[in-house]
């Protein structure tokens, strides 16, 4: 046994007396959280016979939660709900399938919940709710969407300093974070979640994350419980996570790198047999699809003002359309693996850590299905250094140019949703004019002298 899998078997039996005293002093608590906009987890926290309650008949919340931004202000551009409507209720009801325990809140157990409006109609703004209309129209297409999310996340200790050096796959630098991995190993199991391997990136505190391939919806459960439990947990052992896209300059960012294979009776779809030098075709369509809607997507999978200051040349951050095999500089890559079939997937390498797993998911899952409806065919694969190629077309730059391609591509909205991309472009828009209303100190600091 290693010393990371024994200091998570010490630090899951401390947890788990320290739950006992605390469930035999009465502190217990379910959170029933709904997933937000910007992929955070909003609720109420139910003592246990409250809980019961509401399995059985449900519970409210304010539709507020549906209209704030990341600092917690309402976006006063919404009127149908949030404060410029009153602020009224949603009809909340727990998916039982997501209850779990909090290993490091001992006696708290969370639950995933789905959101309705006052008439009892399904809210369709809901982030949750929009990649499930999404896997269930591949679905009409008679595939099953298998996806695993891998998240790249900054740890500082209690004085703000990164834990690692920044040496990417490094043995010792992988040392430094064997504490919190001990502690994050058997919360994750905790929450039904696979933690499939980790490993240290090349820059400092860096740390990436890979999580097992699970069901659409399931795997962005995954994904969202997952960057809940990295925050509290870091934040429970005195350090701090961040999954910031980009925190310094010259540093490498924080991805959130989507992989998706699509089923059919039992078999994946996207498989390469042995004997053959060609990819399958509802592969390629896949791939097509994901491209032709990649500057558009780029809104959800780059929701952010600093998610752009990721995507810039030479830090493995794509930034035209481009898809190569086995080829990390372009923003898709075709996996091979002919002896594994069940292996065989896309990768979509534009998406950021800041990004909503759900929205994020729901945008390539969305794209690869248009491909495939249309047998769409893609431009040849990039061989050699994606960024150097002139002729390839450039993806967003910034969040008004995504901004822009979002409200051009009809094909996405309406997949997405067209009252969910509205509400979407809404709060995008909020983010642009806080951003444009900001006078930062860089800009004091470099114009103040001289202008």
């Amino acid at each position: 046994m290693t010393t990371i899998d024994t200091a998570a078997k010490i630090a899951q039996r401390e947890a788990s007396e320290s739950q006992s005293q605390t469930r035999s002093a009465g502190g217990e608590f379910v959170f029933v959280g709904l997933p937000d906009l910007n992929g955070s987890i909003r609720g109420k926290a139910f003592r246990p016979e409250a809980f019961d309650a509401v399995m059985r008949d449900g519970t409210v919340m304010t539709d507020l939660l549906l209209a704030l931004d990341p600092t917690d202000a309402p976006i006063t551009d919404y009127t149908r709900f949030g404060i410029r409507s009153g602020a009224g209720d949603l009809l909340v009801r727990p998916d039982a399938s997501t209850l779990h325990e909090l290993t490091w809140r001992p006696g708290w157990r969370i639950c995933l919940a789905t959101p309705s409006w006052r008439d009892g109609s399904p809210c369709e703004l809901a982030s949750r709710e929009v990649l499930r209309r999404v896997v269930a129209a591949l679905a009409e297409l008679r595939y099953e969407a298998l996806a695993a999310l891998e998240y790249e996340v900054r740890l500082f200790d209690s004085d703000a300093k990164p834990l690692s050096s920044g040496l990417s796959y490094s043995f010792s630098e992988l040392r430094r974070f064997e504490v919190f991995v001990a502690a994050l190993v058997p919360a994750l199991e905790a929450l039904g979640i696979e933690l499939s391997a980790v490993h240290t990136e090349a820059a400092p505190g860096l740390l990436e994350l890979n999580l097992a391939a699970r069901p659409g919806l399931r795997a962005a459960d995954d994904a969202t419980l997952l960057k809940m439990a990295v925050k509290d947990l870091a934040s429970s052992m005195g350090l701090r996570a961040s999954f910031l896209a980009k925190t310094a300059a010259g540093e490498e960012g924080s991805s959130g790198h989507i992989h998706l294979s699509c089923w059919s009776d039992g078999r994946n779809a996207f498989r390469t047999a042995p004997s053959s030098s060609s990819l399958p075709p509802v592969l390629l369509a896949a791939i097509a699809g994901v491209l032709d809607h990649l500057p558009a997507a780029s809104l959800l999978l780059n929701p952010t003002i600093n998610s752009y200051k990721r995507l810039v040349p030479g830090w493995f951050a794509p930034v035209n359309v481009s898809w190569g095999v086995e080829n990390r500089s372009a923003a898709v890559r075709a996996i091979v693996h002919p002896a594994h079939p069940e292996l065989c997937r896309l990768e979509c390498r534009r998406p950021g850590a800041d990004a909503n797993p759900y929205l994020a998911l729901a945008a390539v899952v969305a794209s690869a299905a248009d491909g495939i409806r249309r047998q769409a065919s893609p431009p040849p694969a990039v061989e050699g250094d994606a960024y150097t190629r002139t002729d390839l077309a450039e993806l967003p730059g910034s969040l008004e140019s995504a901004l822009q391609a979002f409200a051009a591509d009809q094909v996405l909205r309406r997949s997405l949703d067209e009252r969910f991309s509205d509400y979407y472009e809404t709060s995008r828009k909020w983010e642009l004019k806080a951003w444009q209303a900001t006078v930062t100190e860089w800009e004091r600091e470099r114009y103040i002298r001289t202008v």
